[in-house]
């Protein structure tokens, strides 16, 4: 009888994506926001906190797309030297790597001549693939893209900015500061939402979490303006 099978679609492939969109569209609410609050706060006339927060959403949209490139391209080089020693040692003393990959599936819990039997079927297949699977921890679905994290990031970061920087163009100036306070909670608040749904997590946790800390960012920024009452 033919064996029945079906696509399965695990949240772990989404990982590379996921984590650059969320990050970026945290920070592009909460430090528009913040910044936002905190020009309003010092006393600021309107068209400088709409000046303050587009500028604020180019430069952080920019940086958040040099750092994530910057980092994980650090990533892929760490992981391209990894493979090629791997490739190295494979070629100069396969016997020792054979074994080496060997005792991991007997630390996993297979018998060792077993283990071994797997090991010489899958170097025989891939053996650069089996061991950076296997020893490595590398991965098709976690691997480094460096240009995809940059974009993801840089265009989420645009979006999640754009809200609150919307929120000031449609408030007058007396509730800009509790206006778009609230406003950016409600959208820090769905934003976990989206991102635990996305990824499998809990929703009401992921959503105080994102929430808390953009409270706390907001409450501070705008301390700091008020203090100094000066744009900054």
């Amino acid at each position: 009888m033919r064996a029945h099978t079906h696509p399965e679609n695990h949240l772990v492939e989404r990982i590379g994506w996921l984590r650059a969109a969320v990050l970026g569209a945290n920070d592009g609410i909460v430090s528009t926001a913040s910044l936002i609050v905190g020009v309003t706060a010092a006393a600021a006339s309107t068209s400088d906190v709409l000046v303050a927060g587009v500028a604020g959403l180019v430069a952080g949209a920019m940086s958040m797309a040099a750092g994530e490139y910057v980092s994980v391209s650090s990533q892929s080089d760490t992981e391209q030297a990894d493979l090629a020693r791997e490739r190295s040692e494979l070629a100069s003393q396969p016997d020792f790597e054979r074994e080496e990959l060997a005792q991991i599936y007997v630390e996993r819990g297979l018998d060792q001549a077993l283990a071994r039997q797997v090991a010489d079927q899958l170097m025989a297949r891939d053996a650069l693939g089996a061991h950076a699977r296997d020893e490595l921890g590398m991965s098709e679905v976690t691997a480094a893209r460096p240009i995809q994290a940059a974009f993801t990031s840089a265009a989420t970061f645009a979006a999640g900015a754009a809200l609150p920087l919307l929120a000031a163009v449609l408030m007058p100036r007396s509730m800009l500061i509790a206006g778009v306070s609230v406003a950016s909670l409600v959208f820090l608040a769905l934003l976990g939402a989206i991102g635990a749904r996305a990824g499998g997590a809990r929703i009401g946790k992921a959503m105080a979490r994102v929430t808390f800390w953009g409270a706390v960012a907001m409450a501070l920024t705008a301390g700091i303006g008020a203090i100094f009452g000066t744009v900054v």
